[in-house]
């Protein structure tokens, strides 16, 4: 049975949640493999005030029974605590897009006289239910040897030589470091570049690297073009909010040499 999940809510209305379908039954699973995942999200130099507003934390709801799967969908909730500051106010419309968001795009689509419904779905606040959803599937990959881990390579001009670090070695150094950056050298750069870009009033954008370890040979299908798993993973990457560009392995790089 494939996966597939939902997520809804609003950056600042009462709470978000999400359905993942797919899981099968007996899978053991707790808040607290979740929550985990979730207070990982929270972490990060330079992040916004709204991660020192919300403790995020989930409810799961459904699809879980005494600590176990059941193979119906699985149902996920997360309180957002920012809520209580807009409830019962009156909010100003906005009407001033702002430059590469989804505000201008969709109130055009929609037909908004106020640009605020698309800013608070499109908002990466939603990437809560993101990771509540895809630490489901990290613990279940677990459990047939598949590690998944990641890490930021650049920021800015700030670019990271890993030498021969190997993966393992640098997702535990990710964990230590708060710009998630194995290279503590780099990690330093990275830091006065964020800092330099604060005072700025700007922002900055980077690259991170996703690994997949012990994959078995064979997932994926050559037969059709949506059952290709690069295919899969691009889109899933993409549809991330500020996702520009997806490489897999070194292609950018292979597209510069003979094949030989």
């Amino acid at each position: 049975m494939p996966l597939r999940f939902l997520t809804a809510g609003e950056s600042h209305g009462p709470s978000l949640t999400a359905i993942l379908d797919g899981i099968p039954a007996g899978l053991s699973l707790t808040p607290d493999i979740i929550n985990k995942e979730l207070a990982r999200r929270q972490q990060g130099y330079g992040s916004g005030g709204r991660m020192k507003i919300e403790k995020d934390t989930v409810q799961i709801l459904g699809g879980v029974m005494g600590g176990e799967t059941t193979g119906a969908p699985i149902a996920m909730l997360v309180q957002n605590d920012d809520h209580v500051k807009w409830k019962g106010k009156a909010i100003e419309p906005m009407t001033a897009p702002r430059p590469g968001h989804a505000d201008l795009t969709g109130a055009v689509k929609y037909g908004y006289k106020d640009l605020r419904p698309a800013l608070e779905r499109a908002s990466a606040r939603e990437t809560t239910m993101r990771v509540a959803i895809g630490a489901v599937c990290k613990h279940f990959l677990a459990q047939f040897g598949i590690i998944v881990g990641g890490y930021v390579a650049s920021i800015g001009e700030v670019q990271t030589d890993f030498g021969d670090m190997p993966f393992e070695e640098r997702f535990v150094r990710a964990e230590e470091s708060d710009v998630r950056c194995p290279v503590e050298t780099s990690a330093q750069k990275m830091r006065a570049e964020i800092e330099k870009t604060i005072h700025g009033k700007n922002t900055l954008g980077g690259v991170l690297e996703i690994v997949a370890l012990n994959l078995p040979v064979g997932l994926g299908s050559f037969v059709q073009w949506d059952k290709r798993l690069e295919a899969k993973l691009a889109h899933a990457v993409m549809s991330v909010q500020a996702i520009k560009g997806v490489e897999v392995g070194d292609a950018f790089e292979n597209a510069k040499r003979i094949g030989t």
